[in-house]
């Protein structure tokens, strides 16, 4: 106590230094902020770049070409009208002058094959001179090509626009779409702009003004709910310089190391927001408490019985919050890893400064403390009256209280298996003219999102053979089939071509070496939109359109695609390699389940040896663990009725809610173990906790669960869900300290 009074009267010496520190602290880290404050919405934060699945995505790109693709929908009078398609010649000369551009092609580039004098060539598929009957029949004659070139009622045409891989443009995403949107608007006034370069850039920017709302939100929300819970508005500066001053300097060290905002992390400062003024809340009542009941003591003194108070419960509060988020650390994704550790050194900054703070803070006030009112106040809520009542209910009905409870935490651990786990990509988009241009795209083009298949022989063989043909043709009738795929491109489309024109090219007795000459040359420059084929010829590509959707959906396809495969061909002759980004989005469904898996586990080991170390007996260790695990698992029974699955926004959630589900409980179990060194039954001992931690409980579920519901009204469902369902879990874990965890220790724990 000698030394705690010794370091409280140290920091009152010198608060004017260290209020200067801070403020220069605070002045860098706002300069860094404003500065180089930026939005990474890149594979790079979701996909290790040592990651197999990643590094076979980028191979892929630089042999069949980078599936960055720009998708224009552009409204025209006619699509086949001569004017329409000059201005689209236009186009092409202004898009492929732009250095990041790998190819474009729309119906002014594409080619169609011809075979005359025993030589294949190619003509343009558009031709001014041709009627536009014969334009239409030519078409018809090559669907799966034309339908992605105009629509079937000839009032929209589509322009493709290739960037180079992924690797060489990541970083310039944002600046590329602007720049290409630009670039069609001088010729399209009215058009549809979509593909993964689009969606990303609005994700970038939705995630840049949600951050900007959030914070503005949670500093209004906050400040309001402080003028009712807080004892006096004299504490109201203290409480808010608790929450700006860590989340300033956290955000300064993020910036200042060269780490961007993403779809995670962007939570960071709500989130941290609310623990720093929760800690300030517990800190600032139990000061006001002690200041009433020990009205002789001197300042120092009240300080340091204040801060002798709270800082036990507080430091395992913030130490089981901590554990809770550093659980993300054992997750595959980098998002949810940096998120995990930025939220830590966020967590230690403010439980460090909210003391620093209040202290000083402190130093400044007078002790009248019988004067001392809320600037705001409920007049018709009496909390005493409440605590006295919840202390009779859960002596009373103590035993059908933990029966009930015990039943709902029974079905919970059920419901936990029934969780489905998969994201939706358009639940990663809030409502604006990006989402609507994806619907209005994929309605006519059957998708948006490119899926590469290759074949290629195991031997190293030539794939142009009449028996890998026949398997190609089989093959695409499967794929044709498949509900979730569109407009399958390969070989197969300009062979059936030929056939059909030139019936004689291809007879039963047709020479392999004949095949090969012919269909070899296919693959040409001009159409090198679609890869037909490798460089060496062993190896055939399949290029798929999908609609943006679930994993699920796509991990469908997946095993669709392989089970096709092998109906169609001989697994030991031949070989099947799926690329694209879609594949590398599938996995996230095995890293979700991953990320819960460790998390959690890790969470809840570590905060169970928390809780023993803190309660120093095992029964009662296990008493009040038993509580905590009940908001998760009714958590999970609001996830299975409403049908929220486990994606990569609400992956995280478990591990987070457990840390948070035990702050309230560390506080009143405290202060129930400090009562048991006086006097009393555990009857006695938990009302008196009740009495005292009560008001603060409430004022900190309040908090929290405001701060959760400012994440919910975002206009990303992703996101909404997960603030939601945190809003909901807090809530919940409120509800079991004050009913379950009461009648479990007067019960039990004798």
């Amino acid at each position: 106590m000698e030394r705690l009074r010794k370091i409280i009267a140290m920091i009152i010496k010198f608060r004017i230094a260290i209020m200067a520190v801070l403020a220069v602290a605070m002045g860098l880290s706002g300069y860094h902020t404003v500065t180089k404050l930026s939005v990474d919405n890149s594979l790079g934060i979701w996909f290790l770049e040592d990651d197999p699945s990643y590094r076979a995505y980028i191979d892929y790109q630089q042999n069949f070409g980078s599936d960055e693709i720009f998708i224009a929908m552009l409204p025209v009078e006619n699509a086949i009208g001569e004017t329409e398609v000059l201005s689209l010649k236009e186009l092409h000369q202004r898009i492929e002058a732009l250095p990041y551009v790998q190819t474009s092609y729309s119906l002014a580039k594409a080619k169609y094959p011809t075979y005359a004098n025993k030589t294949l060539n190619f003509d343009d598929l558009y031709n001014s001179k041709r009627s536009e009957k014969g334009l239409k029949s030519l078409f018809s004659k090559l669907p799966n090509i034309t339908s992605q070139l105009v629509t079937k009622d000839y009032k929209n045409q589509f322009f493709y626009i290739q960037l180079n891989p992924t690797s060489t443009v990541e970083e310039e995403r944002q600046v590329i779409a602007e720049e290409i949107r630009t670039v069609i608007q001088t010729l399209y006034e009215h058009h549809y702009l979509t593909g993964p370069p689009v969606l990303n850039e609005a994700y970038s920017k939705g995630i840049y003004k949600e951050s900007l709302i959030f914070g503005v939100l949670t500093i209004v929300v906050i400040t309001i709910m402080l003028l009712f819970l807080l004892p006096s508005k004299r504490y109201l500066i203290i409480s808010l310089l608790s929450v700006a001053i860590p989340i300033s300097l956290l955000f300064g060290l993020i910036t200042s190391l060269g780490f961007a905002l993403n779809m995670i992390s962007m939570l960071i400062p709500t989130i941290l927001m609310v623990y720093s003024v929760s800690d300030a809340v517990h800190i600032i009542n139990i000061y006001h408490k002690e200041g009433l009941a020990n009205v002789t003591l001197a300042k120092v003194d009240l300080l340091a019985v204040a801060i002798r108070k709270s800082i036990t419960p507080c430091f395992y509060t913030t130490l089981t919050t901590f554990v809770g988020y550093f659980a993300l650390y054992l997750s595959p994704l980098p998002a949810f890893k940096n998120m995990g550790v930025f939220t830590c050194i966020g967590l230690v900054i403010s439980f460090i400064l909210v003391y620093i703070i209040t202290i000083i803070g402190f130093s400044y006030m007078n002790l009248n403390f019988e004067k001392a009112k809320p600037l705001l106040s409920l007049k018709r809520w009496n909390q005493r009256a409440f605590i006295h009542w919840l202390n009779r209910i859960t002596w009373d009905y103590k035993r059908t209280i933990i029966v009930g409870f015990t039943a709902i935490l029974i079905i919970g651990f059920y419901a936990i298996f029934q969780i489905k786990i998969d994201t939706n990509s358009r639940n990663l988009l809030a409502e604006g003219k990006a989402k609507q241009d994806l619907r209005a795209v994929e309605l006519e083009l059957g998708g948006s999102n490119r899926l590469q298949i290759n074949i290629s022989t195991s031997n190293g063989d030539v794939i142009l053979n009449k028996e890998a043909l026949k398997c190609l043709e089989k093959f695409q009738k499967k794929l044709e089939l498949n509900t979730f795929i569109s407009n399958p491109v390969s070989v197969v489309n300009i062979k059936q071509f030929l056939e059909k024109r030139t019936p004689v090219l291809f007879p039963s007795n047709v020479s392999e070496e004949e095949l090969k000459s012919t269909l070899s040359g296919v693959d040409v420059k001009d159409n090198s939109f679609f890869k037909l084929f490798s460089e060496d010829l062993t190896t055939a590509g399949f290029t798929l359109t999908l609609m943006e959707g679930r994993t699920s959906q796509l991990n469908q396809v997946l095993d669709d695609v392989k089970i096709a495969f092998e109906s169609s061909f001989d697994t030991n002759d031949y070989k099947l390699k799926i690329n694209g980004f879609a594949v590398v989005f599938a996995q996230l469904n095995s890293f979700i389940l991953e990320t819960q898996f460790k998390s959690f586990f890790a969470a809840f080991f570590v905060a169970f040896m928390c809780l023993l170390i803190f309660i120093k007996n095992l029964r009662t260790t296990i008493l009040v663990l038993i509580p905590n695990l009940l908001p998760l698992t009714i958590l999970a029974i609001l996830m299975t009725l409403l049908d929220i699955p486990l994606d990569v926004t609400t992956a995280m959630i478990t591990p987070i809610m457990l840390g948070i589900a035990m702050d309230d409980t560390i506080h009143l179990v405290y202060k129930y173990r400090k009562s048991n060194q006086v006097q009393g039954s555990a009857e006695e001992r938990m009302n008196s906790a009740m009495h005292y931690t009560g008001g603060a409980l409430f004022s900190t579920t309040i908090a929290l669960v405001a701060g959760f519901l400012i994440i919910a009204s975002s206009a990303v469902p992703s996101v909404r869900d997960f603030g939601l369902l945190c809003a909901v879990t807090v809530a919940i874990a409120l509800i079991t300290d004050i009913f379950y965890l009461p009648a479990l220790l007067k019960k039990f724990d004798n």
